[in-house]
């Protein structure tokens, strides 16, 4: 069983290798996905990045409650993202990785965002506000970025 990783670990400070067509579509991709969304809702999570299970490679798992229809979930594989306008907004941040550990954290408010999802097909979008900040969120854990190391007034709960 897959476990989350937690800092201080040097997986989750390393950039992750992007995956080919034929790897996503091996059983072993396949399956890494299956298992990362129960482990994403056990710990209460809205997304997850392979890093935090120990895996580097570019995939990573938003949940339904954070898309815009909220019917399933996201799967992102070599996700890259892009401003579409210089508006960034404040907003506190957690991690399962880091836990009981809040921040805020600035982030660019509307993003156009490029992957491949689960069956290798290239996915474009444009998105804003919640799903915007959680794909930031999740693709800074791929570029072996912690939300801490650009958090202010950090805090930490029992």
């Amino acid at each position: 069983m897959l476990q989350i990783i937690t800092d201080p670990n040097e997986i989750l400070r390393k950039r992750s290798k992007e995956l080919n067509r034929d790897l996503i579509l091996a059983e072993e991709i396949q399956n890494l996905i299956k298992e990362m969304i129960p482990i994403m809702y056990e710990g209460e999570g809205i997304g997850l990045a392979a890093p935090q299970i120990g895996k580097n490679v570019r995939l990573l798992i938003i949940g339904k409650e954070a898309t815009e229809e909220k019917k399933r979930d996201l799967i992102l594989i070599n996700p890259s993202w892009q401003k579409t306008n210089r508006k960034k907004e404040w907003d506190t941040e957690g991690c399962l990785s880091v836990p009981k550990t809040f921040g805020k954290v600035r982030r660019y408010k509307n993003i156009y965002v490029t992957a491949l999802n689960e069956k290798g097909k290239k996915l474009e979008f444009e998105t804003q506000d919640l799903l915007a900040r959680v794909i930031q969120h999740e693709v800074d854990h791929l570029d072996g970025i912690l939300f801490i190391d650009k958090a202010k007034d950090i805090y930490t709960t029992e």
